[in-house]
């Protein structure tokens, strides 16, 4: 008897561990822009994938095929990107591989401080003249930040042998020149806001006393 309820444990035990590690096991979407999604998918049946999100509590979410690239589990990978020039994909697969490694590399190491402090001068400037005008030089500049080469730090990238692809190089350059006009935008915006600030604080009253 008691080696019966040893073993009616033990297979209690197994299942309740069993059950545990299928509660707990995700999958891993990787999307076309870089981004990587830990969840338990439910649907891949309408033109979308369905999953639970464990941080977006119980609410079921989807996402359009076109926009992942593939979806990895413990035992494999099912890739949904697709080469068809029709649908705008013009890289191969091994190539889009190397373009999402160097969107989620410029993600993680870019950081655009030359576009948000030299437009934070040029909005701090242009603020303090107190002219109608004023807005336009930092968002000038804002729109000019997407235009020059991105020089790629090679500390940011996870490996060196990515700079070999030149796709890799593209999708480095797309994120890191988001980054420049965001970065750009709100560096501008303050330095804006703290010029026309300067100028009604400070400036303005100053000049009116000159003039009496």
């Amino acid at each position: 008897m008691k080696n019966l309820f040893a073993a009616l444990a033990l297979v209690f035990t197994l299942l309740v561990s069993n059950n545990m590690v299928a509660q707990t096991t995700f999958d891993t979407l990787l999307l076309v822009n870089g981004d990587i999604i830990i969840a338990s998918i439910t649907d891949t049946t309408k033109g979308e994938v369905s999953y639970k999100n464990p941080k977006a509590g119980r609410k079921d979410l989807s996402i359009e095929n076109e926009r992942i690239f593939s979806i990895k589990n413990s035992k494999s990978e099912t890739v949904y990107y697709k080469l068809d020039s029709v649908e705008g994909n013009d890289l191969t697969v091994d190539e889009m591989r190397y373009y999402i490694k160097g969107e989620q590399d410029a993600q993680k190491g870019f950081k655009a401080r030359g576009s948000f402090w030299c437009n934070v001068l040029i909005g701090a400037a242009s603020g303090a003249t107190g002219h109608f005008l004023s807005p336009i030089p930092p968002f000038a500049f804002t729109a000019l930040t997407g235009l020059p080469q991105v020089k790629i730090d090679h500390s940011t990238v996870s490996n060196l042998e990515y700079l070999k692809h030149d796709t890799y190089v593209m999708g480095y350059e797309r994120i890191a020149r988001g980054k420049r006009r965001t970065k750009s935008l709100l560096g501008g915006g303050i330095g804006l806001v703290a010029g026309l600030a300067t100028f009604w604080a400070v400036l303005q009253p100053n000049h009116n006393t000159l003039i009496k």
